[in-house]
């Protein structure tokens, strides 16, 4: 019997795609570094043998992605940015939005990581992470009479550390693409509280419960500092999230 053809697409890759493929591999590798000017646009034409219209594709590809800017003018050209994880948070936001994925499993989601670090904080505490956790606690005791200040920096500021002293750098941004998913909705929050009683009753509280997760990762109760914490931010969520079943993720502007 005659085998049936295979009829899968293999689609090929446009020229702009190509480039911003290599240049991106060069971006991400250290090859080209955060600042540095890329090549001039005709040097970039004649490498790679394309159109001025097929490298202009290339970088507006890099561009959304933002990791180059392009500056037009006489002065202008493209150069290097840092990664962004505001960009795959919203990327990822978007997709999870399409699927109707509610707030309070990104809030599960990020309690899971979130413990995850601290579990690790306190098994291996150091003296320079202590210093720096005790720190950041005297910073929050400076604007506790500010909740808008607390709640809009001082508090994010105290998670990312904790999963920045626990030394692993995809559940570092795994965190902070989950932080910048849930930032719109903590920001609307914040605005439907400012001024009242409850929002600053509940940055002592959050500040409260720093100093205590402190002092269980001064002790290496890793058991205890994952239970305590885990706690804490299911009192978060609560606060933050009216109707866990129904408040459907919103990412849009």
């Amino acid at each position: 019997m005659t085998a049936m053809p295979d009829s899968t697409i293999v689609r090929v890759p446009k020229a702009g795609e190509m480039v911003a493929a290599h240049l991106r591999r060069q971006i991400v590798t250290g090859e080209l570094k955060v600042g540095d000017a890329l090549p001039s646009e005709a040097a970039l034409m004649e490498r790679y043998g394309i159109s001025r219209p097929t490298l202009r594709e290339a970088f507006r590809i890099l561009e959304s992605e933002r990791i180059i800017i392009v500056r037009r003018g006489a002065r202008g050209g493209a150069r290097v940015m840092l990664p962004d994880t505001g960009t795959a948070g919203r990327y990822v936001g978007t997709l999870l939005q399409y699927k109707g994925t509610t707030l309070a499993d990104v809030y599960e989601a990020r309690m899971t990581v979130e413990t995850s670090a601290v579990a690790v904080v306190a098994r291996k505490r150091t003296a320079t992470g202590l210093g720096r956790l005790e720190a950041m606690l005297a910073e929050g005791e400076q604007l506790l009479d500010d909740p808008e200040a607390y709640g809009r920096r001082h508090d994010l500021e105290f998670h990312r550390l904790l999963a920045e002293l626990a030394g692993n750098e995809t559940m570092m941004v795994m965190l902070d693409i989950l932080f910048s998913i849930i930032e719109c909705h903590n920001e609307k929050v914040l605005r439907e509280h400012r001024g009242e009683p409850e929002h600053l009753a509940k940055c002592r509280a959050a500040q409260r419960s720093h100093a205590k997760l402190i002092e269980l990762i001064r002790a290496k109760d890793a058991e205890k500092a994952v239970t305590f914490w885990r706690r804490h931010l299911i009192q978060v969520s609560e606060f933050m999230i009216g109707d866990p079943g129904e408040t459907v993720l919103d990412v849009l502007p």
